[in-house]
């Protein structure tokens, strides 16, 4: 290896390591999803100044009283969709984008939706920037969903909700698979629900924390 190659080496190498020790100790052992968090650099969707704990297992704030989910959560509730490379995926709150970035590289198609008209234009650039294509983007009210584009294989709801709508269950195909963090806030599970022919099923996973979804689009 030269030397220009080695000073152009990635400074977040031993992190990122760490990161996946972390992750696998914690049972996260799919190998897509592990490979998707290694090669999304999670540092380009936090501000500059936490760029030092970009790849520490925890939530950090993105501005606008919003977070970038912990890795352990987005491993977990990525790995509860059960993905498919043919699958197609409504997402509930852009945020930043990594989600999404993340379940771009596990399925055909992400469809992303985000009521804050800043963070998802801020989302879009960053992830076009990054050459990911198969994301189509919205600004809109979460509770509503995307009805034109349903139904979908999956469904993923980064946000907190008292009760998941049914709008998002509507959209949901027959034998698809929705997670959300659902319940009073502050007291959230993470809930997997499988859409039957006749029948919803529901499951708690694990006790999380998220911020609310909002009501409404602002403008």
């Amino acid at each position: 290896m030269t030397r220009k190659s080695q000073t152009a080496m990635p400074s977040f190498l031993p992190q990122k390591a760490r990161l996946l020790m972390t992750l696998r100790a914690q049972a996260i052992m799919q190998p897509d999803i592990l490979s998707a968090i290694e090669t999304i650099p999670r540092e380009q969707f936090i501000p500059d100044s936490l760029h030092a704990h970009a790849y520490e297992n925890a939530s950090l704030p993105i501005g606008y009283k919003q977070t970038i989910s912990q890795p352990y959560i987005v491993a977990v509730m990525t790995q509860a969709l059960e993905l498919k490379k043919t699958h197609r995926v409504l997402e509930i709150g852009t945020g930043s984008g990594y989600q999404a970035a993340i379940l771009s590289r596990l399925s055909r198609r992400v469809y992303t939706l985000e009521r804050l008209r800043p963070l998802l234009i801020s989302a879009e650039n960053r992830l076009k920037n990054m050459q990911i294509s198969n994301i189509t983007y919205r600004h809109g009210d979460g509770a509503k969903g995307w009805p034109e584009a349903a139904p979908f294989d999956r469904i993923i709801i980064t946000c907190q909700v008292a009760e998941i709508p049914a709008n998002l269950l509507d959209q949901l195909k027959i034998g698809g698979i929705l997670i959300a963090p659902a319940g009073p806030s502050g007291k959230e599970m993470l809930v997997r629900v499988k859409r039957g022919e006749d029948r919803i099923e529901k499951e708690e996973l694990m006790p999380v924390r998220f911020v609310p979804m909002l009501a409404g689009i602002d403008r």
